[in-house]
C-alpha cells in the first residue's frame, strides 16, 4: 500500500499526439479519481495509481479515469481509448511516461504510436517567466567555458545564438531557408529572428524539463539585438542581469590562438579575430554600457585563472543556483575546464 502522505503532488501534465487512432491524441491532466483499490491491490491517492503518477484526459471525455496510467499488474505504462480499453502500453518501470522510447500498439490500438511529451506545467496557460543573465566578453575571453561549467554544474541552461542559429537550419525549421539566404549573403540575421529561437527554445526548454535559469552566451550583441528583445518580453519589462567578461587583447589573442589547435574553428586566426574584436567594440560595448548606466552590468576580470574566474562566475549566480547543485563535487569535465586535471591525448 501507499501512503497517500508520502507521495509529491502530481504537477505535471501529459500531450499525446500522432496516433494512429486519433481519440487518444491530447492532453492529459493529473488525475482527480478519488483513492480506490487498483487491480493489483494498491491504494492509490490523489494524482496516483499504483503508486505512479496517473493522468485523465482534459477534455472529460474519457470513460475510465485515469486513463494514461501505470499497471503493476502487466508492468507497463498505458494509454486507453475513450472506451476504456487499452490502446497503447510501453513495458518499463519509469516513474515517468516514457518520451524516448516507442510505445507498443496494442489490440485496441491503431498503427503508428504516439508521441509523448511532459509539460512541466500546464500548456494551456502562459509559459512562466524565464530567469535571464546575458553573458558577453570579447572572443576568447571565456564566456563558452563558463556557460559550460554552469550548465554542467550549477543547472543552469546554456543558450548560444549561434548553436540556435545552426539547429535551425539544419531542422528545416520554419525560419531555416531566410536564414539560410541571409548568412549566405554574408549578412547578420535580424535581431527579431534570433529573439524568437531565444524565446521558444526557453519556451520549450521550461515546459519540458521545469528549469527557468538560462544563460544567453553572446547576447544582446547590439543595440539592435536589445531592442528586439524589450520588443518580444514588453518595453516596460526589467532587463536582465549581464555579466560581462573584461579581457585585454593581448590574453584574448593568446587563448584564441592556442584553442586554434584543438577547434579546427576557421575563424581562430589572427586575422579574423581582429575583425571580431573591432566589430565588438563598434557594436557590443555600446550596448553594454547602455546596461552600466542602469546598474544592470556585472563587470569582471576574466584574464585571471579560470578557478577565480568560475568561482566570482557562480558568486553573481547564486541567487538563483539550487543550494545542493551549488555544493556538489565537480566532474571530471568541470576539473578539466578549469585546468585542474589534463584532457585526455
Amino acid at each position: 500500500m501507499v501512503e497517500s502522505n508520502s507521495l509529491k503532488p502530481n504537477t505535471f501534465y501529459i500531450e499525446v499526439s500522432g496516433a494512429g487512432l486519433p481519440e487518444v491524441d491530447g492532453l492529459f491532466v493529473p488525475s482527480t479519481a478519488p483513492p480506490t483499490e487498483s487491480e493489483s491491490g494498491t491504494i492509490s491517492s490523489l494524482g496516483y495509481w499504483n503508486g505512479k503518477m496517473a493522468w485523465d484526459r482534459a477534455d472529460g471525455k474519457s470513460a475510465r479515469s485515469p486513463a494514461l496510467s501505470y499497471s503493476n499488474t502487466y508492468q507497463s505504462w498505458r494509454i486507453c481509448r475513450l472506451d476504456g480499453h487499452l490502446a497503447y502500453d510501453a513495458t518499463c518501470d519509469d516513474d515517468m511516461p516514457p518520451t524516448n522510447t516507442p510505445w507498443h500498439v496494442y489490440k485496441k490500438g491503431v498503427e503508428p504510436a504516439p508521441k509523448v511529451v511532459v509539460h512541466h506545467f500546464d500548456p494551456r496557460q502562459p509559459c512562466p517567466a524565464p530567469n535571464v543573465v546575458f553573458v558577453l566578453g570579447g572572443p576568447g575571453a571565456g564566456k563558452g567555458t563558463m556557460c559550460e561549467l554552469a550548465e554542467s554544474q550549477l543547472g543552469w541552461t546554456h543558450l548560444s545564438t549561434g548553436e540556435l542559429l545552426r539547429a535551425q537550419r539544419e531542422s528545416g525549421g520554419p525560419t531555416a531557408d531566410t536564414i539560410e539566404r541571409i548568412i549566405a549573403a554574408g549578412d547578420l540575421v535580424p535581431s527579431d529572428i534570433v529573439v524568437k529561437l531565444l524565446r521558444d527554445a526557453m519556451e520549450t526548454i521550461t515546459r519540458t524539463t521545469g528549469k527557468k535559469n538560462f544563460l544567453l552566451d553572446g547576447f544582446p550583441r547590439s543595440d539592435s539585438n536589445l531592442n528586439a528583445w524589450n520588443d518580444a518580453f514588453g518595453q516596460q519589462s526589467e532587463l536582465p542581469k549581464m555579466l560581462f567578461f573584461e579581457c585585454p587583447f593581448d590574453v584574448l589573442q593568446q587563448r584564441v590562438l592556442a584553442r586554434a589547435k584543438y577547434t579546427g574553428r576557421v575563424d581562430d586566426n589572427v586575422e579574423s579575430l581582429k575583425s571580431r574584436f573591432d566589430t565588438f567594440k563598434a557594436e557590443t560595448l555600446p550596448t553594454v554600457a547602455r546596461f552600466k548606466r542602469q546598474n544592470k552590468c556585472i563587470e569582471f576580470d576574466t584574464s585571471q585563472d579560470r578557478q577565480t574566474v568560475y568561482a566570482m562566475f557562480c558568486e553573481h549566480l547564486a541567487e538563483f543556483t539550487d543550494d545542493t547543485l551549488a555544493s556538489k563535487p565537480l566532474s571530471e569535465r568541470a576539473e578539466m575546464l578549469l585546468g585542474l586535471r589534463p584532457f585526455p591525448q
